[in-house]
C-alpha cells in the first residue's frame, strides 16, 4: 500500500472553485492556475468532485458518462494539462467516482427505458402497477425511493434523486463496466480515487417494507459489499493507489474491515457521525446545540476502534455536503479566527488523513442567505417545501437551511478583495457571501497569525513528526464537556493536544504536567497555539487550543 499517513488532501468542487474563461461557473483550467497556491499549502493530493458529462441535477453527482468532461468545466486536454502540472508540483489528483448510481441520461439506463433486456439488468428494476410500489423505502433527497416507468411498467430504484438510477451490483457486466472506467483514467494519471457512497452498492437478496425506518438497514453495508471492493481493487490494480470510501450510516466494525490493508478493499474511509451531533432526534432538518460529549465519545470510539484494528480514518469536518465548521461548531463572529483554527488542530494532529476543504483553511463561513431564490441544491430545495408542508413557517424553514444546507459549501472559493472575490468576471452560478472582503486568500497571505498559515504549519507539523502521521492516540479529559483533548505516542515522542470547544473560559481537568511549559526544566514546550500572550495557568481562553510536546532527554 502507498504510504499516506502523513499525506493531506485537498478537496476541490470544481464549480465553485475558479473560473478561467468568465461564464459564472468553475473549471478545470481555474484549477491549473492556482496550483501554485495549492503547492504553497503544502497539500499532497487534489480530490476533485465530479466534472464528468452530466445534466448537473445533483451537481455532477448524476452522470452521464463517466470517461467524458462536461464541456461546462473544459476539455480532455485541460484535465491532461492539470494532471501533468500538479505532478510536476508533487500534487496527485484523485477522482470522485459515482459508481452506486448512475443519470438516467446516461446510455445504459436509455437502453433499459427502450425495453433493451441487457441493460435494464444494469439497474434495480422491480415489476408493478402505479399504485402499488415495491418498498416503503425513503429516498435519501426526500419522497419514494422508486420511480414508475408506464413504459416498461417496472419501477426503478433511485436512493437518491429521480434522475439518479441505482446500478445492479449483482450483475456481473455492471462490475466490469465500472472496473473498466477506473483502468481508463489510471492511463491517464490520476493517482487515487474517491469512491461515491460506495457502501450502498450491495442490495438485498429481497426486497421489503421497511416497518422501522427508512429502508437504509437493507442496503446500508450490503450483503456483498466487502466482495465486490475486493475484486474492483484486485482487477484494477489500485491496491497501491490512495483510495477512499464514503460511507452512508455506516458502522466501525464495516470500516475496519473497508480500511484494514489485509482486506487490499480501501485506503480509508469517511464517516459521517460525528457530524450528527447537532441534529435533534437523529433529524438533520431539526436544530439544536451540538452535543459536545456525544462529539468526544465518537471521535474516541473511531479513533480507538481503528487503532486497534489496523483501520484507518479520513479526518474531516467540511465537504461539498457539509456546512462550513466555523459556523457551525465555532463562532464565525466573536472567536472567528480563534475556533476555525481550533477545529482545524482537532482534526489534524489525530490519527488519520485530514481532508481540507476548499476555503476551509481560510475560515470561510455559512453563506447567510436570506431568500430561497438563493439557493441552488435540489436537497435544500425540496426540504423546503417539506418543511413548509410540516407546518414550518417561511422564517423557520430559511433558518433551517441556513444552517444546513450543502450550499454553504459550495459557495465561491474568496480568492481577493474585488468583484466576485475574484473567482469569476461574470455573475456567479450562485452567490459569494458578503464577507469575502475581509475573509480571502489575499488578505490572509499577508497575516502572519492567519488562519491559512495556521494550516500551513499543521501540514507541516504531520510531515516533519512521524508521531502524528504514525503515533498511538489515548483520549484525556473524557468526562469533561468543554474539552477535547489527546495525547499521541510514538517511541519516546509525545504529544497532547487541548481544544475548547466553548466560547467562554474553561479550567482543564486532568493533572499533567504541562503548565509552566516555557520554563527551562519544565518536560513539556508548547509547540502550537491559537492565543498570543500569557494565560492563567490551568484555563483554557475561549476556543483556545495547546499543543504540547514532550522534551526529548539528551
Amino acid at each position: 500500500m502507498t504510504d499516506f499517513k502523513d499525506k493531506v488532501v485537498y478537496q476541490i468542487y470544481p464549480k465553485s472553485f475558479k473560473d478561467s474563461n468568465g461564464d459564472g461557473i468553475g473549471d478545470l483550467k481555474g484549477i491549473t492556475e492556482k496550483l501554485d497556491y495549492l503547492e504553497s499549502l503544502g497539500v499532497d493530493y487534489l480530490w476533485l468532485t465530479p466534472f464528468f458529462v452530466s445534466p448537473q441535477k445533483d451537481n455532477g453527482y448524476d452522470v452521464a458518462d463517466y470517461r467524458k468532461i462536461d464541456p461546462v468545466f473544459g476539455t480532455m486536454e485541460e484535465l491532461e494539462e492539470l494532471i501533468q502540472k500538479a505532478a510536476e508540483k508533487g500534487m496527485g489528483l484523485m477522482l470522485d467516482m459515482v459508481f452506486n448510481h448512475t443519470s438516467t441520461q446516461h446510455e445504459w439506463f436509455q437502453k433499459a427505458l427502450s425495453g433493451d433486456r441487457e441493460y435494464m439488468d444494469y439497474y434495480i428494476f422491480k415489476d408493478g402497477t402505479p399504485d402499488e410500489i415495491p418498498t416503503n423505502w425513503v429516498s435519501k433527497f426526500g419522497g419514494p425511493a422508486w420511480e414508475y416507468v408506464p413504459d416498461l411498467k417496472k419501477w426503478y430504484l433511485h436512493l437518491f434523486d429521480v434522475t439518479q438510477a441505482d446500478l445492479n451490483w449483482e450483475n456481473p457486466k455492471v462490475r466490469e463496466e465500472l472496473k473498466e472506467i477506473i483502468r481508463f483514467w489510471k492511463k491517464k494519471g490520476i493517482k487515487g480515487f474517491r469512491f461515491d457512497v460506495v457502501n450502498l452498492i450491495s442490495k438485498p437478496e429481497v426486497f421489503g417494507d421497511d416497518l422501522k425506518g427508512d429502508g437504509r438497514r437493507f442496503y446500508t453495508d450490503g450483503r456483498h459489499v466487502h466482495e465486490f471492493l475486493k475484486e474492483l481493487t484486485h482487477d484494477t490494480g489500485i491496491e497501491d493507489m490512495v483510495t477512499v470510501g464514503e460511507m452512508s450510516s455506516t458502522s466501525l466494525e464495516n470500516c475496519i474491515r473497508y480500511s484494514n490493508p489485509q482486506e487490499k478493499e480501501l485506503s480509508m474511509c469517511f464517516n459521517f457521525h460525528h457530524l450528527k451531533v447537532d441534529y435533534k432526534n437523529g433529524n438533520k432538518w431539526e436544530l439544536m446545540e451540538a452535543d459536545i460529549l456525544a462529539l468526544k465519545e465518537l471521535f474516541r470510539k473511531w479513533q480507538l476502534g481503528m487503532q486497534e484494528n489496523d483501520g484507518w480514518n479520513a479526518v474531516f469536518w467540511c465537504n461539498h455536503d457539509q456546512p462550513r465548521i466555523v459556523s457551525r461548531l465555532g463562532n464565525d463572529q466573536a472567536y472567528w479566527k480563534e475556533s476555525a483554527k481550533m477545529l482545524a488542530a482537532c482534526i489534524h494532529l489525530m490519527r488519520g488523513t485530514p481532508y481540507i476543504y476548499q476555503g476551509e483553511e481560510l475560515g470561510m463561513t455559512n453563506a447567510g442567505f436570506q431568500e430561497i431564490g438563493q439557493y441552488r441544491d435540489v436537497e435544500s430545495l425540496n426540504y423546503y417545501e417539506i418543511l413548509l408542508k410540516k407546518g414550518r413557517t417561511k422564517e423557520e424553514a430559511l433558518e433551517i437551511l441556513s444552517k444546513r444546507s450543502r450550499d454553504n459549501g459550495r459557495t465561491p472559493m474568496q480568492w481577493e478583495n474585488r468583484m466576485n472575490a475574484g473567482f469569476s468576471e461574470a455573475d456567479p452560478w450562485i452567490e459569494v457571501p458578503d464577507n469575502y472582503k475581509e475573509i480571502n486568500v489575499e488578505a490572509e497571505k499577508k497575516d502572519q497569525d492567519s488562519i491559512l498559515e495556521f494550516y500551513k504549519e499543521l501540514i507541516r507539523l504531520r510531515k516533519e513528526r512521524r508521531v502524528i502521521s504514525d503515533g498511538r492516540i489515548e483520549f484525556l479529559c473524557q468526562e469533561d464537556e468543554n474539552i477535547l483533548a489527546y495525547r499521541r505516542c510514538l517511541e519516546a515522542e509525545e504529544i497532547l493536544v487541548f481544544c475548547n470547544f466553548r466560547g467562554k473560559h474553561v479550567t482543564i481537568g486532568v493533572d499533567l504536567d504541562v503548565e509552566g511549559a516555557d520554563k527551562q526544566d519544565a518536560p513539556y514546550k508548547k509547540i502550537l497555539g491559537n492565543y498570543k500572550g500569557k494565560r492563567k495557568e490551568g484555563v483554557l481562553r475561549p476556543y483556545e487550543v495547546l499543543v504540547y510536546e514532550k522534551k526529548q532527554i539528551k
